[in-house]
């Protein structure tokens, strides 16, 4: 008779006859396998160097050296994945690794030769040895620095690690040394900003807003189809212009004539004449509704976003359409231009940020690193540098070429609106009717704001569709969904004593990607 036994028992006695079979071996390291060990260790290179592996190895050092470096500082034989030939290849155009900083390119330095898996396990990467020691240290280029001449964003490094230029014998090697991860430098203090005043007069949704060049008057767009031109020092309605059909979505005052620019929904784009009031010009083109608008600095040029996914450059005078910027696979939500390059930005619904070439109509760089729809960015006033807004992250990016610097972090809404002030203010505006200002430089969040609704309103109907700082940058204005514009001024009683910042540099971390 099979004595019966509850599945625990069973359990339990597997268990125990597995673990006597396995006791002997119990906590000994597995033998090494070394095809599998040399899988890893390429992988790793690859991983860690593949930046690096293109780089030039001087024929000279080679000679001295007496062919590729031998020493392997895992104790393992050597495995090299070219023996017996060398690559060579011409480098045309920009010469993107010179053998140092400020080495002319000539017909001896434009031949790279590929180094062997081997040399690139230690680096080989040296001045001539005739040089001098002194010499050597000034203008051996780093890692560092080749990224930078090669145009890569500092994220292709591994965070918290560091690539120096250890000396050895008169070569340089270059090993890994690990540093402390960043942490983000004290933030400089503002003053707390605070609501001074709630102008309503809009009968809808208040979507964009423009202060003009003299600072006297600023102009709002609406969901009622209206623009209305209000005083900046008092908050009193001077004038309403009727003429779009549908909501109005942006509006831009021209510095360098009296023309007001409207976009809408009823895809118009229309150049208003402020002496007259009467719109004298229409831009026809655009499929869609149009998002956004802006003027080019120094030229008569007029750019439109739209939600036909294209960017539309326009001669203002002649109201011929320049370029069309095609590129993007859903709905351009705003547009910033700039005198330098590139002198055109686009945010949209497709995720990615795009860099153009104003005279070329085309793209400069393609920046995919939001997860979620870009429906701000914003020119930094005095810094080469700009940032974008999504409901993932605001990030930062350096110009020319889109390098990322930084993401700003805790704003969790949908970012319809960034303005920001010569000071480093960085305003966020959001969906859900909130706030947040930061410091531009570390990205420290200083100040939250949710301003109640207007009286009536219901409070699904906080939102800030749109905020701009005047030009003396003391006055903050907001086109918020309860009709109304709000204007914020710093707080001229606050001190740093009374509002410190509450900063902790162990835990407020600079994020990277």
């Amino acid at each position: 008779e099979v004595q019966k036994h509850s599945v625990h028992t069973l359990v339990f006695r597997s268990l125990k006859r597995t673990h006597d079979m396995f006791v002997a071996d119990n906590a000994k390291p597995i033998p090494l396998d070394d095809e599998s060990h040399k899988v890893k260790m390429a992988v790793k290179l690859r991983t860690e160097y593949g930046s690096v592996l293109h780089m030039p190895t001087l024929k000279e050092n080679m000679r001295e050296k007496g062919g590729p470096a031998t020493g392997d500082p895992y104790g393992h034989k050597q495995y090299s994945g070219n023996q017996g030939q060398e690559l060579e290849y011409m480098i045309t155009g920009t010469h993107p690794y010179p053998s140092g900083p400020g080495v002319a390119l000539t017909a001896d330095t434009k031949i790279q030769r590929m180094p062997s898996e081997s040399a690139a396990q230690s680096l080989a990467v040296a001045l001539p040895a005739s040089q001098t020691r002194l010499d050597a240290n000034r203008t051996a280029a780093g890692v560092g620095e080749i990224y930078r001449h090669a145009g890569i964003s500092e994220r292709s490094q591994p965070p918290g690690m560091s690539v120096a230029m250890m000396e050895a014998g008169g070569n340089k090697n270059s090993a890994l040394v690990a540093k402390k991860a960043p942490t983000m430098p004290k933030p400089q203090w503002h003053p707390p900003w605070k609501l001074y005043r709630v102008i309503s007069g809009h009968l809808g949704w208040v979507r964009c807003i423009a202060v003009e060049p003299g600072n006297q008057w600023f102009v709002t767009g609406s969901a009622d189809r209206t623009i209305k031109i209000w005083d900046l020092a008092s908050g009193k309605l001077k004038l309403s212009l009727t003429g779009h059909i549908s909501t109005v979505r942006g509006v831009i005052v021209s510095a360098r004539s009296p023309y007001l620019f409207s976009c809408g929904e009823d895809k118009q784009v229309k150049c208003w004449d402020l002496e007259y009031n009467k719109v004298i010009r229409h831009y026809h083109g655009h499929l869609s509704a149009v998002y956004g608008l802006d003027l080019h600095p120094t030229i008569d040029v007029l750019v439109t976003c739209s939600r036909d996914s294209t960017a539309r450059i326009w001669d203002v005078r002649t109201k011929a359409s320049v370029h069309t910027l095609s590129g993007h696979t859903n709905a351009v939500a705003t547009v910033k231009c700039q005198a330098a390059e590139p002198q055109i930005i686009t945010g949209s619904h497709d995720t990615t940020i795009r860099l153009w070439d104003l005279v070329a109509g085309k793209t400069r760089v393609t920046l995919t690193n939001h997860k979620k729809s870009v429906r701000a960015v914003i020119l930094h006033p005095r810094h080469y540098t700009f940032a974008s807004g999504s409901p993932d992250n605001i990030k930062q990016w350096k110009f020319p070429d889109g390098n990322f610097i930084q993401n700003l972090s805790g704003h969790n809404a949908i970012i319809n609106t960034l303005a920001v002030n010569s000071d480093g203010v960085l305003v966020s505006g959001a969906d859900n009717g909130t706030m947040h200002l930061w410091d531009w430089r570390t990205g420290y969040n200083f100040q939250r704001v949710h301003a109640a609704v207007q009286p009536g309103s219901l409070d699904s109907e906080s939102g800030i569709f749109a905020c701009v700082f005047d030009q003396s940058e003391s006055r903050l204005l907001t086109a918020e969904a309860d009709k109304t514009i709000k204007v914020y001024k710093e707080d001229d009683t606050a001190t740093e004593e009374t509002h410190p910042v509450s900063w902790k540099p162990e835990i407020i971390k600079r994020k990277r990607f």
